[in-house]
This record gives structure tokens, C-alpha cells and sequence, in this order.
């Protein structure tokens, strides 16, 4: 494994215990965090700007909900990782731990399920991450 690889593994594994820890930054946090410190790229930009379809040609997969009005009401942190073994493309969340996603449909359908376990189905808009995680041989 590189230095690279090893690093972009390293700071996966930062974020993680971050969100579990809660720490996902933003301006109720007191306290420096450590979130804000990690290297970080975000993809913004005004509603039905094409976020989502930049985010999915990246991974080569079509898992992102879309609509009309405001879809996405929570921050995604999303991982790519790559895997040399031969395995099945799959995605895993971090409020699911060990359930393989191979059906990116189906990831679509937690997305939206989770947003709206946290805000409620009255388009209410969290700070909270959903962190999903996609292992690929293409990936990374």
C-alpha cells in the first residue's frame, strides 16, 4: 500500500469516529474540531445545479435520491475505497455496520429513509451526516 493510499485510509477512519463521536463541525461546536481539520472535498451549489450527478460520475453509479423541491436535507459524507480482491462492488453506512449494499437502488432508498428518520418527512434540514462508505476495484 502507498503513502498516499495509507493516508487517504487514515483520515476514512478519522471521519468515522468523528461522526460517531459527533463531532461533524458546524458553528454549534465550541471547541475546535477535529472534523475541520481533515482534508475535505464538497460539492456545492444552487438547487438542481447537478451536485448529485457530479458526485455520481465519480463513482460510476447512479445511488443519489432525486426530486423535486429540497432532496437533500442532510450533509453525505461519502468514501471511496478500493479493493484488490475481487469483490463485488458494494456500499455500507455507518448507522448500518456490516450490511453490504451491492443493489445501489437500494442505497438510494436508505438515504431517503435515514434523512427522514432524523427530520422527520417535513422537509426539516439536519447538520448530522449520513456517512456512506463504497468499496469498488474501480474506485480511489
Amino acid at each position: 500500500m502507498t503513502t498516499m493510499e495509507s493516508l487517504i485510509g487514515l483520515v476514512n477512519r478519522i471521519q468515522r469516529a468523528c461522526t460517531v463521536l459527533g463531532d461533524y463541525g458546524g458553528e454549534d461546536n465550541p471547541f475546535s474540531s477535529l472534523w475541520e481539520a481533515l482534508p475535505t472535498v464538497a460539492v456545492v451549489g444552487g438547487q438542481s445545479s447537478g451536485k448529485s450527478s457530479v458526485l455520481e460520475s465519480i463513482v460510476g453509479r447512479d445511488f443519489l435520491p432525486r426530486g423535486s423541491g429540497i432532496v437533500t436535507r442532510r450533509p453525505l459524507v461519502l468514501q471511496l475505497h478500493k479493493t484488490d480482491d475481487g469483490t463485488q462492488e458494494y456500499a455500507e453506512f455507518l448507522h448500518i455496520p456490516r450490511r453490504k449494499f451491492t443493489d445501489f437502488a437500494l442505497v438510494r432508498k436508505e438515504i431517503q429513509d435515514e434523512t427522514d428518520r432524523m427530520t422527520g418527512k417535513t422537509k426539516m434540514i439536519s447538520p448530522i451526516p449520513i456517512h456512506l462508505s463504497i468499496y469498488s476495484p474501480n474506485g480511489a
